[in-house]
Parts: structure tokens; C-alpha cells; sequence
């Protein structure tokens, strides 16, 4: 009974403020809340609406608030000194140890992620031809390349994975993999080629260090290093790129690609373009003995196609009545 009397001594008014703020607690505080009850004083309710209008601007500390008021009533010997509630600690500390296995655990997933993609690879693949061969390379991708002379392709060990990057010196032919996600980009020193799916050539091999791009199928873009110049190419033309300059024309050469399918055919051109494709088709040197020679006009019955160098050589003298001696690589042509 004495515990309903004292019940009966609070006011309307104090118990509405004590229970809105109990609403707000945890459940093991309630337990606390019967011991107050049983208590024949009004100083409870008086130090919870104390703490309640301290923590009604701001976020209340819990933990705060508890210890602050078993501090008040044990020395007013309200209840038994009680010991000091300590959560906030601990939960600092468990705090601190999840943050850090979510950190660990994350960086983790992140280490996983770049290495599945390779971008955590440093490892360069790289392709080059002897100076009597071409070599043909298949990409990752399933893009196919060949290699003229003295070329060298190099390339990510993560190429696919994270970007289509090439680099290139020399001479080489491409046909590449359509994939509108993700571009195949050829680093070819003086120049950039952008491509998404098709085939074409890039030379880097040009006396005045112009990179020269021939498109066979497809839309090629080429630019300089810096970005301020761009030629956009499309099938049958040529585009030159130079530290100061760029061109694009269209390829009146047949045999511009010989080097890579070995077909020649000539309708009218001087000896001196048949040598100069010779020599880069077939990796010979030929001396006209009489510079005069040079001035004849070859005309072929049809494609030459794949023929041995020493067929060619003498497919030139029956037409021109005209004599060779070998010497090593090197054929010296002479008037009968």
C-alpha cells in the first residue's frame, strides 16, 4: 500500500513528464524506474525533468544522463551508491573494432576488384619480328594483327579487362574486335589511333616520322599526343599525322598493302615504284646498274600473287631484256 501512496503524491502533470521521457529509453531502465517509485520523495521526478530539459535541444547521452542522476541520488541517499554505467566505453570500443574490419573487409573487396580486372597487373606483353618474317599476333580480344619487319606491338597483361591500349613501332595491320564499350586505342608515337571495329594499317616507319594510317573497313579516328588535331578517316583513304601537321587523301596505291597479302599488280608504273615495292614486300635491295632502266614502265597480266622474289626478278628482265647477278640480298639489274 505504501507503494500505491507514494504513486498517489505525483501529480498528473509530473507523471505525463516522466513517462514521456521514459518512452524514449531503453527497457533496462524502467527497472530503475520501480525503485524510484518506491521511494516517498518528489526529488525523482524533479531530477528526471532536470535532465529532460538539459537534453530537450540535443541529442541525449544515455549513459550521461543515468550517471549524472545515481550521482544526485546517492548523495542525497535516495538509493545505494551504485556503480557508474561504463556502455559508453565498451561501445566505443566495439565501435572502433567493427569500423575496423568493415575497413579491412572493404579493402579487401577492393584489392579483389582491381585484380580480377588486372588493373593491379604491371606485366607488358610484347611482340616483335625478325627482319626476314611477319608475324601475325592475336589479341585477347580475338583482334588480329600483322606484324611487318621490323615491328614491335606491346600491350597490358590486363588488356580487355581494363581498356584496349596498344602501342606500336613499325608497321602492322589491324582487324579489330567490335566492342562500342570499349574502344581499341593504338599509341603510335606521334600520333593516337581511336577505332571501335574495323581494319586498317598504321606505319610509323615514314622517313619524316609521320604516323600514316590506311583504313581498309570502318571509321578510323587519328590525333596528335596533345589533342588538338584529329582526322577522321573512312575506308580507302590515307591520314598523316606529324608533330605540326596532319593530312588525309585518298590511296591511289594497289599495292599499299602488299606487304601483308602479297599481291602485286602494276598497270603502267615506272620500274622505280616496282623496286621500292619490292623491296618492301619481299626484304631486297635492287640496283639498277643504269639509272636509265628505272624510267620503264611495267605493266602486269594480272595479280602477282605471292610469287618467289627470284620469279619477280625475272618476270622484270624478260619484260625489259634485261640481265641479273645476286650478290648476298642484294640483285643488280643490267642491259643486256
Amino acid at each position: 500500500m505504501k507503494e500505491m501512496n507514494n504513486i498517489e503524491k505525483y501529480t498528473d502533470k509530473e507523471w505525463e513528464d516522466l513517462s514521456s521521457l521514459l518512452s524514449e529509453e531503453q527497457n533496462d531502465n524502467k527497472d530503475l524506474l520501480s525503485r524510484f517509485m518506491a521511494e516517498d520523495s518528489h526529488d525523482t521526478i524533479k531530477y528526471w525533468k532536470e535532465l529532460k530539459e538539459m537534453n530537450s535541444e540535443k541529442e541525449i547521452d544515455v549513459d550521461k544522463a543515468w550517471n549524472s542522476l545515481y550521482s544526485r541520488l546517492t548523495v542525497n541517499g535516495l538509493i545505494a551508491e551504485a556503480p557508474v554505467v561504463r556502455r559508453s566505453f565498451i561501445r566505443t570500443v566495439y565501435f572502433r573494432i567493427a569500423a575496423l574490419v568493415l575497413l579491412l573487409l572493404g579493402i579487401g573487396s577492393v584489392l579483389v576488384y582491381l585484380n580480377d580486372k588486372g588493373i593491379l597487373s604491371r606485366k607488358t606483353i610484347v611482340a616483335t619480328t625478325e627482319n626476314q618474317k611477319n608475324l601475325q599476333v592475336i589479341l585477347p580480344d580475338g583482334s588480329n594483327v600483322i606484324l611487318n619487319r621490323n615491328t614491335r606491338l606491346s600491350y597490358r597483361e590486363n588488356f580487355g579487362r581494363s581498356g584496349r591500349n596498344v602501342a606500336l613501332s613499325g608497321e602492322a595491320f589491324f582487324e579489330i574486335t567490335s566492342d562500342k564499350e570499349n574502344p581499341f586505342i593504338i599509341d603510335a608515337g606521334k600520333a593516337r589511333v581511336k577505332v571501335l571495329g574495323t581494319s586498317f594499317n598504321v606505319n610509323t616507319n615514314n622517313a619524316d616520322s609521320a604516323v600514316e594510317v590506311f583504313v581498309k573497313t570502318g571509321t578510323v579516328l587519328v590525333s596528335d599526343n596533345e589533342g588538338t588535331r584529329s582526322l577522321t578517316l573512312d575506308p580507302g583513304y590515307i591520314g598523316t599525322m606529324n608533330s605540326g601537321s596532319s593530312d588525309k587523301f585518298l590511296n591511289n596505291d594497289p599495292n599499299y598493302m602488299a606487304w601483308n597479302n602479297g599481291v602485286l599488280i602494276y598497270d603502267g608504273q615506272t620500274l622505280d615504284v616496282v623496286i621500292r615495292d619490292l623491296k618492301k614486300v619481299y626484304n631486297m635491295d635492287i640496283i639498277a646498274d643504269d639509272p636509265g632502266i628505272l624510267e620503264n614502265t611495267w605493266t602486269t597480266n594480272g595479280p602477282v600473287d605471292n610469287a618467289p622474289r627470284e620469279t619477280i626478278i625475272r618476270l622484270i628482265c624478260a619484260s625489259f631484256n634485261l640481265s641479273y647477278t645476286k650478290d648476298g640480298n642484294v640483285y643488280h639489274l643490267a642491259e643486256k
